[in-house]
């Protein structure tokens, strides 16, 4: 008799979404139970295979709306010429190559999503992080451990 592991994960990440306190796990974790579990299981492919574009649209959709609603102004150009400013760009730069690299690595080596996955799920339940860290993860990993 095999015994499916996935639905108990989904499960227990409920569990810690609850625990912690973390909308993003539980709601994300349980939407997938229910797909799993009904005839919606049809449709997980397409989510794995379109679901981190759309989450990546609708989160620079939520950085760009204060922007565009009026509650933050773009600053003048000589604001940007301050060691924090700097350092955001350059920052934002780094994080969003990593990020890049780590989107190849989790489709060339989809084993290794399973530890990125548990190490996001440990910092969102028990650190208080939000669940953006996979794609972070996996640029860090690809730079580490080397290129794909």
């Amino acid at each position: 008799m095999n015994f499916n592991f996935v639905p108990m994960f989904l499960v227990t990440l409920i569990f810690l979404g609850v625990v912690s306190n973390n909308n993003s796990i539980t709601i994300s974790a349980a939407i997938l139970l229910l797909m799993q579990q009904t005839a919606l299981s049809q449709y997980i492919p397409f989510m794995e295979k379109h679901g981190l574009h759309f989450g990546i649209i609708l989160l620079t959709i939520g950085v760009l709306s204060p922007l565009v609603s009026g509650k933050v102004q773009i600053p003048p150009l000589s604001e940007f010429v301050n060691f924090k400013m700097i350092a955001a760009v350059l920052i934002g730069i780094l994080v969003a190559w990593l990020a890049g690299r780590g989107v190849p690595l989790m489709s060339e080596q989809p084993v290794l999503v399973t530890g990125l996955l548990i190490g996001t799920v440990i910092g969102v339940a028990f650190m208080g992080s939000i669940p953006v860290g996979p794609l972070i993860a996996a640029g860090l990993l690809s730079f580490i451990a080397g290129k794909v």
